[in-house]
């Protein structure tokens, strides 16, 4: 499995941990940044992110930002992404059974350390049930190709 993982000034030292712990679960992780605790502007990684997951580039990604909510607005910008803030491990694998979250996105000034951890893996192990939440997941994926429409001037 491959993951795509990004992060902020505010959320680099989390990143850097759940880097490390997927790592040692043998986890390809495709690091997009940022380098340090130096100011930054989240939208730009959570673009990086979103574009790569959004490719299939990526299996799934997770950004971190100080509250989760920038990430989690910029990556849902980009067409194919379904990013969920999550705090709770019952959101987790919500996010994942039920509206199949192909983005984590946490915030390192609100989930304490061992949490997130804890939230990565049960995220990443969390299968997407499909059936009834499938078509709602269809519903999302026309809201984007409407969208895609209007701003095109695309008949398709």
């Amino acid at each position: 499995m491959k993951i795509s993982i990004g992060a902020d000034h505010a959320g680099f030292s989390l990143k850097q941990k759940i880097k490390r712990m997927l790592e040692q679960a043998g986890m390809e992780v495709d690091d997009r940044g940022t380098e340090s605790t130096e100011p930054v502007d989240y939208p730009d990684f959570a673009r990086r992110v979103g574009e790569e997951v959004a490719r299939g580039q990526a299996n799934c990604g997770i950004l971190v930002c100080g509250t989760g909510i920038g990430m989690a607005i910029a990556a849902n910008k980009v067409p194919g992404v379904r990013a969920a803030n999550v705090t709770t491990e019952r959101e987790a694998i919500l996010s994942r059974a039920h509206n199949d979250a192909n983005i984590l996105a946490l915030g390192a000034r609100l989930v304490e350390e061992p949490v997130a951890l804890k939230i990565v893996d049960i995220w990443l192990h969390t299968q997407f049930e499909g059936g009834r939440h499938q078509c709602r997941i269809e519903k999302i994926a026309e809201l984007e190709r409407e969208e895609y429409r209007q701003e095109t001037g695309n008949k398709r």
